[in-house]
């Protein structure tokens, strides 16, 4: 099977992990299709690659967000990562970070991000996630469509909101008086920014090659076709499923691909899946396989394992 990761800079040359991540959010696929969509590889140096490298080998010359310790709620961590691709890695101006928004005391939301670009010399508006969802054929309780981990979270609804509501934001009158309070132009131009993954049923549990197909949901005409893929499947299926070389992926590590240095643990492995079903929770796991020529472990396909009432009552 063809990485998730091929036709793409070979990300495993970087072994500082905050500097693999940046690396995987220049070049991520998004998960909305639509013309505000933020693709940074259309503004990206043709040398930030090299950059990046630099970064890698050398920390100290590295920006300070990429040797500090990751935020452990995932989306902090990207919207830190996201600020040094916008400064560090484009050289746009930051105006405003998770700027409020309020209207007599009552708090509308914020402006993930506000900055100058500098070849047009506007001010622009940024919205910005990091999603992960599951394929659902649909039950009594849940109709078909994109569920995340929580199932509350579903890939419609958060387009619809991303689009609908965040990215007009900025054209609040409550927006732009807080903008204008710090001397900064109305926004000339709102993106949005959402990479991740779309993870697929499996057809035949044993073999992961096989992604059942989902009619009612399989079609995904607001999803670009190069949305990053990988399988789900419930545990009480995990007995007839080969696991050998299968990690458990600890957030930030959800931003792939992972790679490590050391064999993988079945221990390890076996402890992940025994929560599952004391927590409940689903968990995301990656497939491995030793690369001899940089002999390190290298992620070759991502795997949720949910428990057996995911999404909820069946």
């Amino acid at each position: 099977m063809t990485s998730d990761h091929a036709n793409k800079p070979d990300l495993s040359r970087f072994e500082t992990p905050a500097v693999r991540h940046l690396a995987w959010l220049c070049q991520a696929a998004q998960l909305i299709r639509d013309p505000c969509v933020f693709e940074p590889e259309g503004f990206l140096p043709t040398d930030y690659l090299a950059t990046l490298q630099t970064w890698d080998k050398h920390p100290a010359l590295a920006p300070d967000i990429l040797n500090t310790p990751a935020h452990y709620r995932l989306g902090h961590y990207v919207e830190a990562l996201y600020a040094c691709l916008l400064t560090d890695l484009l050289g746009w101006a930051l105006l405003a970070r998770n700027l409020p928004v309020r209207d007599d005391g009552i708090t509308l939301g914020e402006l993930d991000f506000v900055v100058q670009n500098p070849s047009t010399l506007h001010v622009e508006h940024h919205e910005i996630a990091i999603k992960f969802y599951l394929g659902y054929h649909g039950s009594a309780s849940h109709p078909p469509g994109w569920y995340g981990p929580n199932p509350s979270d579903r890939l419609d609804i958060k387009t619809a909101r991303m689009l609908q509501q965040q990215r007009q934001r900025a054209l609040l009158p409550a927006s732009l008086r807080a903008l204008s309070a710090r001397g900064i132009a109305a926004a000339h131009i709102s993106r949005v920014f959402m990479p991740g993954y779309l993870f697929y049923p499996l057809s035949q549990m044993a073999d992961l090659s096989a992604p059942a197909q989902i009619p009612s949901v399989s079609t995904l005409s607001s999803v670009p076709t190069s949305h990053l893929r990988g399988h789900w499947m419930y545990l009480d299926r995990i007995a007839e499923t080969d696991t050998t070389n299968w990690v458990p992926l600890i957030k930030p590590h959800w931003l792939g691909p992972w790679l490590q240095k050391h064999t993988p643990d079945p221990f390890q492995l076996q402890q992940t899946l025994t929560a599952i079903s004391q927590t409940q929770s689903p968990r995301l796991f990656a497939r491995l396989e030793y690369n001899s020529s940089s002999q390190l472990w290298i992620e070759k396909q991502r795997i949720f394992v949910v428990p057996s009432q995911w999404p909820g009552a069946q």
